[in-house]
C-alpha cells in the first residue's frame, strides 16, 4: 500500500485499487500525473465539502475521459448531498463546465458513520465524524492487515478525540490535522485565538498518535502563514512527543506497509 499527496488531496494505492482522499487543488496535479495511465477507475472519499477540499474537481483531467469511472463518497449530513455540493461549485456563474458535463461515469454515495465500504479486492474504508464547522469525516483505509487513517480539518476535543483514537488504533500511517502550533491556536502570534476554527495543533496529533499506537504520524494541512522553516520546526517539536512524526510535503510518498520502521 502506497500513499502520496498534494494540497488537500491524498492518493492511496492498495494492490490494483486506487483511492483518492479529498479533491483540493492537488487533484489537478494528480490528474496530470496520471494522464499516461489511460482510463482510470477510482473511489474518492471527501472529508467534507469546503472549497479547499473540492475545488480541484473541475480541473481533474481524467474526469473528462468517457472511459474513466469514479465513485464519490462523503459523510451524510443534513442539507446537502455530495452531488449537490460538487454541482454547486460548477454552476453558473462560478464555472463554465457543469457537473453533468463531466464525461467519466460518476456515482455518488452519502455514508453514515462507521458504514463500511468495500473497494475492489479487499480494501475496506469507513469513517467517523470529526470536529469542524459544517461537519467532517475522518477515514480509515484497510487492506491486508495494514491501515491508513486520514483525519484532516478536525479540532481536538474531549468529545471527538476518543472516536479518532479508536479509528486510528494500530494504523500504520496516521495523517492528522496539524495546522497550528499551540501558540497560534491560543493567539500568541498576535492574530487572535483560532479556537473554534476546526483545526488542531501538531502536539494534539502527537498525543493522539501515541494513544492510538500508530506507526507514522504525518502532520497535515499546514497553516498558510507558516513557511518551510516553520513547518520543519513543527515537525521537530512533534518528534519530541512522538518520534515517528513527519511533516507532509507536496508530492510526498509513503510506503504504508513499512511505515512502522520510522518516518
Amino acid at each position: 500500500m502506497l500513499v502520496g499527496g498534494n494540497t488537500s488531496c491524498v492518493e492511496v494505492r492498495a494492490g490494483d485499487e486506487r483511492i483518492i482522499l479529498d479533491g483540493g487543488t492537488g487533484l489537478r496535479e494528480l490528474g496530470d500525473s496520471l494522464r499516461h495511465e489511460g482510463p482510470l477507475s477510482a473511489h474518492v472519499f471527501f472529508s467534507h465539502v469546503h472549497w479547499d477540499h473540492i475545488q480541484g474537481v473541475p480541473f481533474f483531467a481524467p474526469a473528462f475521459d468517457p472511459k474513466s469511472s469514479f465513485v464519490l463518497h462523503a459523510g451524510k449530513r443534513a442539507g446537502r448531498t455530495v452531488r449537490e455540493a460538487l454541482a454547486g461549485q460548477m454552476a453558473d456563474p462560478y464555472f463554465p463546465v457543469h457537473l453533468q458535463e463531466i464525461e467519466a461515469a460518476l456515482s455518488f454515495h452519502d455514508l453514515e458513520q462507521r458504514q463500511r465500504v468495500t473497494v475492489g479486492d479487499g480494501v475496506v474504508v469507513h469513517g467517523v465524524e470529526g470536529n469542524h464547522p459544517d461537519g467532517v469525516f475522518a477515514w480509515r483505509v484497510e487492506w491486508k492487515g495494514h491501515a491508513l487513517v486520514y483525519a484532516t480539518d478536525t479540532e481536538s476535543s474531549s468529545l471527538h478525540d476518543d472516536a479518532i483514537i479508536e479509528l486510528a488504533r494500530g494504523a500504520d500511517v496516521f495523517i492528522y490535522d496539524a495546522q497550528f502550533t499551540p501558540e497560534q491556536l491560543d493567539g500568541g502570534d498576535g492574530r487572535g485565538s483560532r479556537r473554534g476554527w476546526g483545526h488542531s495543533t501538531m502536539m494534539d496529533g502527537a498525543r493522539i498518535a501515541q494513544a492510538a499506537r500508530v506507526g507514522t504520524y504525518v502532520l497535515f494541512h499546514h497553516d498558510p502563514y507558516q513557511d518551510d522553516d516553520a513547518v520543519v520546526e513543527k515537525e521537530r517539536r512533534a518528534r519530541q512527543a512522538f518520534p515517528r512524526s513527519v511533516a507532509a510535503r507536496e508530492g510526498m510518498v509513503i510506503d504504508v506497509i513499512n511505515a512502522r520502521r520510522g518516518a
